[in-house]
């Protein structure tokens, strides 16, 4: 069973390769040519370029390297001695050398290839030469044995790679995921995030598998060429201008730099974010509220202008976005309405401070401390340690009670109850000794006690105390609670629950009953005396047996 394991995994990978191999030989059969045809056409052998030739006369470039190309690999692969290059000047012809391969025409060299018709023949000459000999050693049986035994070394790399990598995503990368990708209640925001993530590691697990196969096909010369081919078109497609904007277009690799750059970007901003809050702002003695709203300024408008000055450095003229602004804006006013919404909202929230980082707020019935306010949306840490994001549109549209609102002094009002007949004197001591003895409540205002009023079962009294803390209060509240019920019980001051009285009178109530109810329950009646009879015969009955049992006994 543990042999199976990874050998089922070997598979999966194979197989990823093969797919891989399927979808790039798909592309070099069906990615146009985007760039203009060249002039020249290059001679290769085994996938390696050796030179270029220039068209002449009424032959293409492209018709004479194809012409050289074939009667190379024909010449390479049936010839078992060594190949004789040589050129052949019996024409007389001073525009005109003749290189041959084993006394077959392969390329004339023209004007039209070098000026120095002779000098180029030389040297290509030599490079054909040294090229076949290559050839000839790389289809040797020992050069190839050799190659399967690197190529078998590079498989076994590959594998330890796919391995390590693996290894380090599950024991370091996986844990640093956010908790939403593996415990987020939304199985569709999940489900999204998880698959992007797979995506990537099998992208990164598949990579090493693609270089390996690259350098192995690139080893032997039956498939260097295709090697190459897939090698062009990769680079070719990366490189190419093939994403037009403006007035000029974009390669695939060009945009991939723009967006690391601007990710950068972004982490930059976001770094001096935090450097400015925590080493620069905290020294001028602002509330958190603004150091915040400064700090999230300063980083939107970093992005901002860092963003501008990338567009300028790529070359693209700000004003041939005028169309995707316009695009952008029809999409905000049709689909894009919610997020318009609550970007404006946070912009006010931002601006306009009605509530800061650090303020104490209740929004219908959520009560906690503002972490974080965004353009999207504000976190707010509940008492019971929990983060909820709220969308910042809530803050606009309903009552926010915000205890800490340029003034965190508030008041806290606590009913109390007592008996009737108590002296209101010492009720009224007792609260006011309760509240002083408190840490958290102020001195200033002082805590008062009002009379309410008279209740069902209670006198009814209100405890009036300011703090400075209102995330505390709960915790005050309770404190000052048991204080008062441990003084007022010192004092034989009884504090009620709610009594009722319940008074019956005897009397008749004129009932009627139908008459099948009034026998029922006359004959219900009857059994009943019977049964007690009954009973009563038999209790008798065994009383005077047991009192005879004891007299024979005796």
């Amino acid at each position: 069973m543990n042999f199976r394991l990874p050998c089922q995994s070997f598979l999966r990978q194979v197989a990823r390769i093969l797919l891989v191999a399927l979808a790039i030989s798909h592309l070099v059969s069906v990615i146009p040519v985007l760039a203009q045809e060249n002039a020249t056409a290059p001679i290769i052998l085994d996938g390696r370029t050796l030179f270029e030739v220039n068209p002449s006369e009424e032959y293409t470039a492209k018709d004479r390297a194809n012409r050289a190309n074939r009667i190379l690999k024909q010449q390479i692969t049936k010839a078992d001695p060594p190949v004789k290059v040589t050129i052949d000047d019996s024409d007389d012809s001073e525009d005109l050398l003749v290189i041959r391969v084993n006394d077959k025409h392969l390329l004339s060299v023209t004007s039209a290839d070098a000026p120095d018709i002779k000098s180029q023949a030389e040297d290509w000459e030599k490079q054909l030469q040294g090229a076949i000999k290559t050839a000839q050693r790389q289809r040797s049986a020992a050069y190839i044995r050799n190659t399967i035994f690197l190529s078998l070394g590079y498989i076994i790399l590959a594998i330890g790679c796919t391995y390590a990598l693996g290894r380090i995503w599950r024991r370091w990368l996986k844990p640093l995921l956010p908790a939403e990708a593996r415990d987020s209640q939304n199985s569709n925001r999940r489900f999204s995030i998880q698959m992007g993530v797979q995506i990537l590691t099998n992208i990164v697990k598949i990579t090493p598998w693609l270089l390996c196969a690259i350098y192995i096909t690139n080893l032997f010369p039956q498939t260097r060429e295709l090697s190459q081919k897939i090698t062009n078109t990769i680079i070719g497609s990366l490189t190419g201008e093939l994403i037009p904007l403006g007035d000029q277009s974009y390669s695939v690799l060009g945009i991939l730099i723009f967006l690391g750059l601007f990710t950068g970007l972004v982490i930059l901003a976001t770094t001096a974010k935090k450097l400015l809050r925590s080493r620069l702002l905290h020294l001028t003695g602002l509330n958190r509220g603004t150091q915040e709203t400064i700090a999230q300024i300063a980083n939107y408008a970093l992005i901002f202008l860092g963003t501008v000055v990338l567009l300028q450095l790529a070359g693209l003229d700000l004003s041939s976005l005028t169309i995707f602004a316009s695009v952008i804006g029809v999409g905000i006013g049709l689909g894009l309405q919610g997020i318009a919404k609550e970007f404006i909202s946070g912009l006010v929230l931002i601006f306009e401070r009605p509530i800061e980082v650090g303020d104490f707020v209740d929004i219908e019935g959520l009560m906690g401390t503002v972490e974080r306010i965004s353009v999207r949306s504000t976190e707010i840490r509940t008492m019971d340690a929990i983060s909820v994001i709220v969308p910042n549109s809530r803050f606009l549209e309903s009552e926010v009670i915000n205890w800490t609102h340029q003034n965190p002094v508030s008041r806290l009002k606590l009913p109390v109850g007592v008996a009737y007949g108590i002296n209101l004197t010492i009720v009224k001591e007792a609260l006011i000794q309760a509240a002083q003895e408190h840490r958290d409540v102020l001195r200033q205002p002082e805590p008062q006690v009002f009379f309410r009023g008279f209740g069902d079962s209670s006198l009814d009294f209100d405890l009036l105390v300011w703090i400075a803390y209102p995330p505390q209060q709960f915790q005050i509240k309770s404190d000052l609670y048991f204080r008062i019920e441990e003084i007022l019980r010192d004092h034989n001051v009884e504090i009620p629950f709610p009594q009722r009285d319940l008074h019956i009178r005897s009397g008749s109530l004129p009932v009627e009953i139908s008459p099948q109810l009034s026998e029922s329950l006359t004959q219900l009646s009857s059994n009943l005396a019977k049964w007690l009879e009954i009973q009563s015969n038999s209790h008798s009955w065994q009383t005077d047996k047991s009192e005879f049992d004891g007299k024979d006994s005796s």
